[in-house]
Formats: C-alpha cells, sequence, structure tokens
C-alpha cells in the first residue's frame, strides 16, 4: 500500500513582517495544499490573504522587502495572478505579453503561440495579438494577466482576486477557464477573493483568515451550513446574505463648503493616444457618449470591461482631454483649471490605487492635499473611519490591496471636495469596510456633493441615485 502524495505546497510555522512595519502581519501560520486541490482562501481585508499567496509564488524577501520566518515548500512550477494586474506586464502587446512565460520555458515557437491563442480565447479576450497592452482597461489587464498564467500551466495556480474587476458575464467566463485549466492539468488552484459565493462550487475546501490567523478551514458545503454567522461578523461576503448598511459618516468629515455642480456631457469622443515602442496608437475609448451628473447625487457608471467607464470618468473629471462634444457645468470648466483649483474643487481615486501615492507614510498621504490647500484634516478620525487607525506609520505600497484602496480614497476626499470621481472604490473590501466606503459616499452626496462611481458592485449601483451604463464598443486594433 502507498502512502498518500506529498503536498504540493506547505506553510510551517510561517511569519511574514513587510519592510518598515513593526508587527509581523502574519505570525506561526500554518498552511498546506495538496496536489490537485482547490483551496478558496477568504478573510477580512488585510488579513493575510494576499501574503499567503505571494509566499507560496516564492515572492516574500526577493522582489519584497521584510522579514521571513518559518518554512515554504512548494513542489513544482506554481504562477501568481497578482491582485494589481498591471504589476506584472512584460511586454507591449498582448501576443508578447501571453508568450513571455512558454518562451521561457524555452517550448517551440509553434506551440508558445498555440498556447497564446487558446488562453486569450479561454479568457474572452479577442483582441488580436498585436494590441497593445497599454490600450487595456483594468477589467481587460486583470484576463490578460491570468492568460500569461495559464499559458505556463503551472501545478499550482496562485490567484489574487481574479475576477474582482469584471462584470458578472465576463467574470464568469474567467471563473469556468480557470476550473477548466486546473481540471485539464490537474494544478492544485489557491483563490483568493472577497465575493466567495460563486467560487464555492468550484473548490474543495474554504480556508478563512483572520489577522494573518486561521479562524475557519473545511469543506465548501459544511463552510456554508455552519459558519455564516460567524463569517458575517469577521466581514465575509456570504452567499446570499444582504450588504451591509452604509456607515454613518459624520457631515464634518465628508462636507464641502459649497454644494457641487451638475455635469453635464454632451455626446463626448475620446481618442487615446498610446505611445509604444513601434510608435504611438491612436485608441478610440468612448464615442458619441452622454451622461449627466446631479449635484447631491451618486452616479454609478456601469457596463462590461473595457467599455469605457473610466474614460468617461476621468474626462468628466477634467483629466481626459476630448476629441469631440462637450463638458458642462462646473465653472470653469474641470478640464481649464490649473492642478491647484482642480485639486481644491474635487476628488479623484484612480482603479490602481498605487497611482496616487506620494508620501511615505499613510498619514502623510492623508494629509498631502489637504495640507497642500491650508484645509485641516482630522487624520485619527479618518484612519479609524476606514479601519486602519493601527497602520497611519505604515508605508502605502506595503499594505494589501484593499487598504492601499481605502488609502487612495480617503487621501483623494480628506480635504472635503464638492465633487468625487471614484473608479472601483469597492474593489478588494469586506463587509465592514465596503460599508464605510458607501457611507462615505452616501454621506457627501447627502451633503451636496456630485459623486460618481465606476463600478461593477452591484450592491454599490443598488446604493446609487442613477445609473448611467457605457456599452462596449469595437475597438481598433
Amino acid at each position: 500500500m502507498t502512502g498518500a502524495a506529498p503536498p504540493i505546497a506547505r506553510l510551517q510555522g510561517f511569519g511574514w513582517r513587510p519592510l518598515g512595519r513593526k508587527q509581523q502581519v502574519i505570525a506561526d501560520l500554518d498552511l498546506t495544499v495538496a496536489p490537485g486541490e482547490r483551496v478558496l482562501l477568504a478573510g477580512g481585508s488585510g488579513a493575510g490573504k494576499s501574503t499567503v499567496l505571494r509566499a507560496f509564488a516564492g515572492a516574500l524577501g526577493t522582489t519584497v522587502a521584510g522579514d521571513l520566518s518559518g518554512r515554504v515548500e512548494v513542489d513544482g512550477p506554481a504562477g501568481l495572478l497578482l491582485q494589481n494586474p498591471a504589476d506584472s506586464l512584460v511586454a507591449a502587446t498582448i501576443g508578447r505579453e501571453v508568450a513571455f512565460g512558454p518562451e521561457n520555458l524555452s517550448l517551440p515557437r509553434e506551440q508558445i503561440w498555440s498556447r497564446v491563442h487558446e488562453c486569450l480565447d479561454a479568457v474572452g479576450l479577442r483582441y488580436p495579438t498585436a494590441r497593445s497592452t497599454a490600450a487595456l482597461s483594468g477589467g481587460e489587464l486583470q484576463r490578460l494577466a491570468l492568460a500569461g498564467v495559464l499559458a505556463v500551466r503551472p501545478g499550482l495556480l496562485l490567484l489574487d482576486e481574479p475576477t474582482s474587476m469584471l462584470d458578472d458575464e465576463t467574470a464568469t467566463t474567467v471563473r469556468e477557464a480557470i476550473v477548466r485549466a486546473a481540471e485539464s492539468t490537474g494544478a492544485a488552484m489557491l483563490v483568493v477573493e472577497h465575493r466567495i459565493g460563486p467560487w464555492l462550487p468550484h473548490v474543495d475546501r474554504v480556508v478563512v483568515l483572520e489577522r494573518g490567523a486561521v479562524i475557519a478551514d473545511t469543506t465548501s458545503d459544511a463552510f456554508v451550513r455552519t459558519e455564516h454567522e460567524r463569517m458575517l461578523r469577521a466581514g465575509v461576503w456570504m452567499p446570499g446574505a444582504v450588504a451591509p448598511a452604509p456607515l454613518d459618516v459624520p457631515a464634518e468629515l465628508v462636507a464641502a463648503d459649497s454644494p457641487g455642480a451638475d455635469l453635464d456631457a454632451d455626446s463626448i469622443t475620446v481618442d487615446l493616444e498610446l505611445r509604444t515602442l513601434r510608435g504611438t496608437v491612436r485608441t478610440r475609448a468612448l464615442e458619441h457618449t452622454s451622461a449627466r451628473l446631479a449635484a447631491g447625487a451618486i452616479t454609478a457608471l456601469t457596463g462590461p470591461s473595457g467599455a469605457g467607464k473610466s474614460t468617461l470618468l476621468a474626462a468628466l473629471a477634467g483629466l481626459q482631454p476630448l476629441s469631440a462634444g462637450t463638458i458642462t457645468g462646473a465653472q470653469p470648466p474641470f478640464s481649464r483649471r490649473r492642478s491647484r483649483q482642480l485639486a481644491a474643487a474635487s476628488g479623484w481615486a484612480p482603479q490602481n490605487p498605487e497611482h496616487g501615492f506620494l508620501a511615505r507614510t499613510v498619514r502623510d498621504e492623508i494629509s498631502l492635499t489637504a495640507g497642500k490647500l491650508g484645509r485641516r484634516v482630522d487624520v485619527d478620525a479618518l484612519l479609524e473611519l476606514i479601519g486602519l487607525s493601527d497602520l497611519g506609520g505604515a508605508n502605502p505600497y506595503q499594505l494589501s490591496g484593499g487598504e492601499q484602496r481605502r488609502v487612495a480614497l480617503v487621501a483623494a476626499l480628506a480635504h472635503r471636495p464638492a465633487a468625487m470621481f471614484l473608479d472601483e472604490p469597492t474593489v478588494g473590501q469586506d463587509r465592514q469596510t465596503w460599508a464605510a466606503v458607501a457611507g462615505w459616499c452616501a454621506a457627501a452626496a447627502a451633503a451636496g456633493a456630485t459623486v460618481a462611481v465606476a463600478t461593477h458592485d452591484t450592491d454599490l449601483i443598488a446604493l446609487a441615485d442613477t445609473e448611467i451604463a457605457v456599452a462596449r464598443r469595437q475597438a481598433a486594433a
């Protein structure tokens, strides 16, 4: 009689302290993944989920600085999909991006490009392979990064929120592609998601972390039957549970000195000029699109991945030049204001939170814009509001993806602007931190601000006063 197969991945007494942090984010953690096993790793924002994935990928202590303790063992190649897919980009075109891994495996050229086409099709990214990576939306980058991971056919798939920035239809396509890849190759899978419901039928096991420790480890069926109330208290988005009520945010933390303005976009067209190694590529991101943002209300910009929601949001904020059409309402128009004037009137939280970071600590990041404008900010109250009271001295780049997004949002809004433009503000949030973000939006709108969010989050869309659906158009290669 033969013994059981050895584990494909194991943490023993694992601990991790990021560079610049006094405390470990994970201490003395034991976790084993068996060959072919599919594990869902859940927990609140900042619980340590992404850290576990990076540990198994061999990134901690090398590409990610800090102190590692205990043992990390992985048998065979691992493929990591990062929470921020732009961090893994290496090529100028989508074909070369997906080919990068197979090329490093020294596969024959025909086999490389067969995998490229197969994996792009599997994730529903059906552009020509010469399409510039710079022309992709955040959700499309997420699918591209996944295609690159699948193309190397790793024995261990490490997936950090692979569907968090996708509409429901595209998320289903991507999820099915991941499951098919795991089934066809026999790969083990460790997937991190906050919205766990759609994944439960596809996994063997659910492991839940809280402050770096395992608080649940069971089968998916038993997890739903026995852990519902305890997991809700821990911030886990349990299937079937309604969204929490938005947090009651004090008006003095969000109310502007004057109300926002109604903004009207009339038949606007936006052409993006993207500089690549092959020259300048022009891509039409929006065409003859109209939208109206009302002051004192939340407007949700919705639509499939790649439809142009982020471009429309940036245009309304005065940050993206128009090729045609007009945007009226604010006087003077946002697009004609100098940086200081624009910052005083509006707040912008980008889809990639790291694009907005300018300071070395969370506390300094939150107070930076307000300080430049001469406005007082209660940083301690804001840190408590967004659940980061113990991380004021941390480097924003050393936080989890969900924590980074909250820092970027508060840094953009701490000075209480009369207009707010938020790109996917609830990605990576657990139930409690979602309530804080949603509460901020609701309180600002109630105080008269113009609030616009680009989002796939159905719970946030339900909170909005108006929904504007942006239709996908066929972009040029």
